[in-house]
């Protein structure tokens, strides 16, 4: 069959909504991870804007694969977004101008000393930000290491975020044109202000007086980002070439809900974000806690709990009535207390609507995929909640529950000999390899994997997650 493309554009059912008689946009944002949540989230805003302002096309930079920049070049950038919940649509997104693998460092470097490109954006996950458990670039990483030593060379090729950012805002600085807006759309708790953190780190070990211009001249907002959007596989890509009638391999789903909330830096960030239906807002924060804990923290419940007891998917999860009471629970009883109320956001509302997209039966998330890199997600998805109920006086069973599944799921997986997807997981296996599981919770929490540090001086919360786990591996789900 046919490939999507400029060509056959003209091609499309007339009802499919397209690029088609736009100008091609100019390039005035790049973006690091071009992933299926940056196509299925921020692209599809940014595509909303260029019939109006065509100067905020981006350039998608991949640092580890060629494989997404190269199917998306080979559709002149042109994929489908598909809407998949119980009123299902599809639309080509034409955001995409340029396409930059490992191999491509020297036009990377250009467009980051472009004055044309105003905002920088990224979608690495919590592990692409080389950051310690404290939230702190760890300047012991690998990839930071590596940037370090090679950073006087102008045409080095950065192995980290870090590496690239603060390259090429040093060579805004040399050139005396202004900074590019670092902005970051990972799920993870301040992400503005670690990110700049980082970037100060990083330049000040490079070069003083380098840091001090970041710190003073770069601002980094904080984002939350929201929207549930499974892996592409063969069932979408051929659903969408029955509707198209071209074959399209850069295919993307996800679900109608989409939110994207950016703090307000007083400083203009190119695109106008909010006419596109992001919310620019001085408190990203509580946006963001009640995304992180509410969403995220009953979607990596719903996934430990879940495999452990025999489902695949959030849709199947949440077909289990056992599982999906406790959940809801977890929601009302451990989460929504320890959450600030803030004007024009419901939390009550906001736990309905999550459970209710949870049950979508038409888009299919795994659980596996959620469960991916468990280490880093936790310490967010739970343990800001742990922490908080631990400083009110409280013991907050869900969560503690949920932490013991994640335990029983290492144990599980290093003792089948699955690997575990996690950038700690050859330390995480071995952890769990022998041993009771409280005393691989104990493992855990002197090394600092997936349980929050704070825990380590509470004995009675360590002591809780370690029954949970025990029980859990024990097949004993009465807590349910």
């Amino acid at each position: 069959m046919t490939r999507l493309n400029d060509a056959t554009l003209d091609r499309l059912p007339a009802g499919i909504p397209s690029p088609r008689g736009r100008p091609r946009p100019g390039i005035g944002i790049v973006h690091f991870g071009p992933g299926a949540f940056h196509r299925a989230h921020q692209a599809a805003y940014i595509d909303s804007l260029l019939a109006d302002d065509p100067r905020w096309g981006i350039a998608a930079v991949s640092m580890r694969s060629k494989a997404t920049v190269a199917a998306l070049a080979e559709q002149d950038g042109l994929y489908t977004l598909a809407i998949r919940d119980t009123e299902s649509s599809d639309r080509v997104i034409g955001a995409h101008r340029r396409f930059l693998g490992p191999d491509d460092a020297a036009e990377t470097h250009a467009l980051l000393r472009d004055p044309a490109v105003r905002l920088v954006t990224s979608t690495v996950t919590e592990k692409g930000y080389c950051l310690g458990s404290d939230g702190v670039l760890d300047m012991a990483h690998a990839d930071i290491v590596a940037d370090l030593a090679a950073s006087n060379a102008a045409d080095a090729t950065p192995r980290s975020l870090i590496g690239w950012l603060v390259s090429g805002l040093a060579a805004r600085r040399d050139a005396g044109t202004a900074p590019f807006v670092p902005m970051p759309c990972d799920n993870l708790a301040a992400n503005g202000a670690k990110l700049h953190a980082a970037l100060v780190a990083f330049a000040r070990a490079r070069d003083a007086g380098l840091g001090d211009w970041i710190a003073g001249e770069v601002r980094v907002p904080s984002t939350m980002v929201d929207s549930i959007t499974p892996a592409s596989d063969a069932a979408l890509y051929a659903d969408v070439a029955a509707t198209l009638g071209v074959e399209d391999r850069a295919a993307v789903q996800r679900e109608s809900f989409a939110q994207w909330v950016i703090e307000d830096i007083c400083v203009p960030l190119g695109p106008d974000l909010a006419a596109a239906g992001a919310t620019v807002t001085s408190d990203v924060g509580s946006y963001e806690k009640a995304k992180l804990r509410i969403l995220n923290g009953a979607h990596s419940t719903l996934a430990y709990i879940g495999l452990l007891r025999g489902s695949a998917s959030v849709a199947d999860a949440m077909r289990d009535p056992a599982l999906a009471q406790f959940v809801d629970a977890m929601i009302r009883d451990d989460i929504m207390p320890m959450l600030p109320r803030f004007a024009g956001f419901d939390l009550d509302a906001y736990r309905a609507a999550v459970l209710q997209r949870f049950r979508n039966p038409v888009i299919l998330h795994r659980l596996d995929q959620i469960a991916g890199d468990g280490s880093q997600k936790l310490p967010y998805r739970l343990g800001d909640t742990l922490i908080a109920n631990r400083r009110a006086g409280r013991m907050p069973t869900g969560v503690v529950t949920a932490f013991g599944a994640w335990v029983a799921f290492v144990i599980q997986r290093s003792r089948a000999g699955i690997p575990i997807v996690d950038p700690a997981g050859t330390a995480l296996s071995a952890a769990a390899r022998e041993g009771t599981p409280s005393e691989v919770v104990a493992k855990l929490i002197a090394a600092g994997l997936g349980v929050p540090p704070e825990i380590r001086a509470d004995p009675e919360a360590s002591a809780a997650v370690a029954v949970a786990a025990e029980r859990i591996v024990g097949g004993d789900w009465a807590m349910l």
